[in-house]
């Protein structure tokens, strides 16, 4: 996936223990289960963001700006 340099998007599928390691507090307030696939969104400065289910568009502008 080509982009601005220092910023970078995954996607990482959550296996039968939760894996990856989230937190079982924040899999039950993002409603996070077993197969879900989720967005890991990277930036070399700033660090990665998950954004919750259905809020990626407001994310991704706080994240990566306009």
């Amino acid at each position: 996936m080509n982009g601005p340099k220092g910023l970078y998007a995954w996607t990482a599928t959550v296996g039968e223990k939760g894996q990856i390691v989230i937190p079982k507090q924040a899999r039950e307030l993002f409603g996070i289960k077993p197969g879900d696939t989720l967005l890991i969104l990277g930036d070399e400065a700033r660090g990665i963001a998950i954004p919750p289910k259905g809020q990626f568009a407001d994310l991704a502008k706080e994240v990566f700006g306009k």
